[in-house]
């Protein structure tokens, strides 16, 4: 049992802890109590998040802000605080912990079953995004810098390259090469936001499907977590994660790429929620970019997953060592489809968007 429960007020004395959920970034458990209570705690990944203070006091105001424009207390997660009354723990390695209430009788999926739960999902991140249209930007700290700056993000890959840190780069010249060819592309969002054309959001930037609970019995989409990386953002980042991770037909690192492509219906149905939740929101520029977002989430992640293994997998946990460059390879295959799809794309954008 670990040690860090004893620093909480949980309901009850732990009487079982296992290691809960796939998250790539921090450790996750599930801990049971004889109270028969149930809470997710979590360890920060210090690497990923180098100021968990700030980025618990985020996710603490985010909370306080949509707990009153929630609809159900099964909508939005809640903290639990510690025996001092704070929203984290340290452990002797001066690790940072928190816990969260364990909302009942609600499921994680890790791929989409059917057009239905993509379209509940593509509601549950709309509805998150209009529940944070009003919230002051300024209160929030960017709690990993230029996360989704793919001008940034290119910068760092480039100097990894020239750096070679492991001697890695002599078995992806050909993933560095496409990575290279699609550069002009993505300065597009950073270009449009430095001259004023699109607006700054509160957004969630991590809009995977595992990160919506669902409810175990209907499917109906309850709850969007991991709120980690909720900071000034763009909307089409986030419509384009939940389309490059959900509506990929295979896995985020399959390795036979022939399998690996856009399902239309699937971003049909996803496009569908979101707009009907949140569109009232966007920009006539922001809803035309929507695919472009598709794209731009897809290149990126290709770009960040190629970084990390040429940097010696420091930030994704994997699983063997050629993970991360799997995953690249599974990105960059998908965005040749997206390429070839594109505009298809902007027919289902603009035909939900009337």
């Amino acid at each position: 049992m670990l040690e860090i429960t004893g620093s909480f007020r949980f309901q009850g004395k732990p009487v079982r802890c296992r290691e809960y959920g796939s998250g790539l970034v921090n450790r996750t458990y599930c801990v049971s109590c004889d109270s028969g209570a149930k809470y997710i705690l979590q360890r920060v990944n210090r690497e990923a998040f180098q100021d968990p203070p700030a980025l618990m006091n985020n996710i603490d105001k985010i909370i306080r802000y949509l707990k009153p424009r929630a609809r159900s207390p099964r909508e939005t997660l809640s903290l639990v605080a510690t025996v001092d009354e704070g929203i984290y723990a340290r452990d002797e390695a001066g690790e940072f912990w928190r816990a969260y209430d364990y909302i009942a009788d609600s499921i994680c999926l890790e791929r989409a079953d059917g057009p239905a739960v993509f379209y509940e999902s593509g509601l549950a991140y709309g509805r998150f995004l209009e529940m944070l249209s009003s919230f002051p930007l300024r209160e929030l700290t960017e709690t990993i810098p230029r996360f989704h700056d793919t001008v940034f993000r290119y910068e760092r890959f480039k100097d990894t390259v020239r750096r070679d840190p492991l001697g890695r780069l002599r078995e992806v010249r050909e993933e560095i090469d496409f990575a290279l060819s699609r550069e002009p592309f993505a300065a597009l969002f950073m270009e449009l936001l430095r001259r004023g054309a699109l607006p700054l959001r509160v957004t969630h930037n991590d809009t995977k499907l595992n990160n919506v609970l669902f409810d175990r019995r209907t499917r109906r989409a309850l709850c969007v977590i991991d709120l980690d990386t909720v900071m000034p953002g763009l909307i089409m980042n986030d419509f384009g994660d939940a389309i490059r991770f959900g509506a990929n037909s295979a896995a985020e690192d399959e390795t036979d790429l022939s399998l690996v492509e856009l399902d239309l219906e699937l971003f049909r149905a996803f496009t569908g929620g979101f707009i009907e939740s949140c569109g009232g929101q966007m920009t006539e520029l922001e809803r035309e970019l929507l695919p472009a977002g598709v794209k731009m989430m897809t290149l990126e992640c290709g770009v960040r997953f190629l970084t990390d293994y040429l940097e010696g997998d420091t930030y994704f946990q994997t699983e063997y060592p050629e993970h991360n460059r799997d995953r690249c390879r599974a990105q960059f295959a998908l965005f040749r489809d997206l390429e070839k799809k594109e505009a298809e794309m902007v027919r289902i954008v603009r035909g939900k968007g009337t």
